[in-house]
């Protein structure tokens, strides 16, 4: 095969008629888009111009491949313009955790969309992890210290974990160790979330006498805050009710945790992209 950039450049030449405007057409000089043609009839030993009068005319060898690779260049284009468009009217699915997308995310969203208005936006707010693909989410905000296998992390915002509950609800019988907590109604987000790492480190697997109040994650707080039992959650969302003294805090993380943008390795779309750019903006 020859040369793609010469076939192109024999192509342009052929549809515009001129030099000069196949050269404009490819951003290279009427020169380049000669010596190309010039290259190209070499590499074949096809004369494709007939140069013999004052304006050079296609060669019916040159009539013919310029009819192919119009039909050919066409095809590419329009096979290219599909692949990078399949994705445009696909929403960008976001999934997180009932935590943050409550907390976090949904309250700053309205920027986003203010920014991009061409992207349509699906929060997943689902405890579980989906697996990336056609049908799964395009990214992913976990909670964790990162350093997962075949995927891309990017640290969000630290935090730690506490263990709150209202002044009301603790009074005079306050849990003085993690594991006295099974004594105690807990109130916890559906499903495996940024709790229940945490109870199961500390024993508290079972809640016990106390029982257990499994509630969305937009529910949870709101319960906490009327003394309906402790909770365990991340620092960032209760830091406000600690300092007001709506909730006080009983325990609290040794180490640092974190949110994090989590997307499989290789080229993003567009909309992902500009959703990660927002997010880190965000903090």
């Amino acid at each position: 095969m020859p040369p793609l950039s010469a076939l192109r450049a024999f192509e342009a030449y052929a549809s515009f008629g001129s030099l000069q405007k196949a050269g404009d057409a490819l951003s290279v000089s009427h020169a380049a888009i000669s010596q190309q043609i010039r290259n190209l009839e070499t590499h074949l030993n096809v004369a494709l111009l007939d140069r013999s009068g004052r304006q050079a005319q296609l060669t019916d060898d040159g009539l013919a491949l310029a009819a192919e690779l119009k039909r050919g260049f066409e095809a590419i284009g329009n096979e290219v313009q599909r692949l990078t468009t399949k994705d445009a009217e696909r929403p960008l699915i976001v999934s997180t955790t009932p935590s943050f997308a409550a907390n976090w995310l949904v309250p700053r969203l309205a920027d986003f969309r203010a920014k991009h208005p061409q992207i349509d936006v699906v929060i997943d707010a689902n405890p579980s992890i989906s697996e990336f693909g056609p049908n799964g989410p395009d990214v992913a905000i976990r909670f964790g210290q990162g350093g997962w296998n075949g995927v891309e992390a990017l640290l969000l915002v630290t935090t730690r974990r506490f263990a709150v509950a209202a002044p009301s609800f603790i009074c005079d019988d306050c849990p003085t160790s993690p594991a006295d907590l099974a004594r105690f109604p807990l109130l916890q987000e559906v499903g495996t979330s940024e709790s229940s790492l945490w109870l199961a480190k500390h024993g508290v697997c079972d809640a016990g006498q106390g029982g257990v109040t499994v509630l969305p994650g937009n529910l949870t707080l709101d319960a906490a805050r009327m003394g309906q039992g402790i909770t365990v959650t991340a620092g960032i969302w209760v830091q406000g009710d600690i300092e007001s003294g709506r909730l006080v805090k009983l325990f609290e993380d040794d180490e640092d945790f974190g949110y994090y943008i989590v997307t499989r390795t290789g080229v993003q779309r567009a909309s992902l992209k500009a959703f990660t750019k927002w997010l880190r903006a965000q903090v």
